[in-house]
């Protein structure tokens, strides 16, 4: 008998009947959406602060050049349509927090009422919160993008040991079949 095949299908069995031995091993999550999110009192006090003029006035590149440092801002389909009242030009972080800033802040929703579309695009105008909130959630943000990718190499992960030890051992037994030369 193969001692690989053995000890394989000995810890998969282990690991797949056994409870998780440590529970708090995994990574703590954000008590509320609003945590998550960034939608602290301090942000609420400083998007409170901003003004027409704050907008207006705002120093921003031709709108045509997102700018090649703003790549977290854009998706993978630049489309001008919204959704929920929230552009698609932002990625899906960007989305929630900006849907829950509107609903949350009434000034910054009607702010963005004034300014839109009759000011500045509707494009500018995030990219512009964006740039102005970026102190207070970059952190918030960059802990989104590590939780999304552990999600998905555990996902990965979970995927690869789905496979039984015998499909292992059928697939090392067809490799080494065509490796190795025939028997005389």
């Amino acid at each position: 008998m193969d001692l690989s095949w053995w000890f394989r299908r000995t810890t998969k069995s282990s690991t797949q009947h056994s409870p998780n031995p440590n529970p708090n091993s995994n990574p703590p999550k954000p008590q509320n959406e609003e945590e998550e999110l960034g939608i602290t009192e301090q942000l609420i006090d400083f998007v409170k602060s901003f003004t027409f003029d704050t907008f207006k006035n705002f120093p921003l590149q031709d709108d045509d050049d997102d700018g090649g440092s703003e790549t977290a801002m854009t998706t993978s389909s630049s489309s001008s349509s919204s959704r929920g009242n929230v552009r698609n030009d932002l990625s899906e972080w960007q989305q929630r927090h900006a849907t829950l800033v509107l609903s949350k802040i009434k000034e910054i929703s009607k702010l963005r009422y004034m300014l839109c579309p009759r000011h500045l695009k509707e494009r500018q105008f995030w990219r512009i919160y964006f740039k102005l909130v970026k102190s207070h959630i970059a952190e918030y943000e960059l802990c989104a993008i590590q939780l999304e990718k552990l999600k998905t190499m555990a996902t990965e992960n979970e995927k690869s040991s789905d496979i039984s030890p015998h499909e292992v051992e059928m697939a090392e037994t067809k490799h080494t079949e065509h490796i190795s030369p025939p028997s005389p």
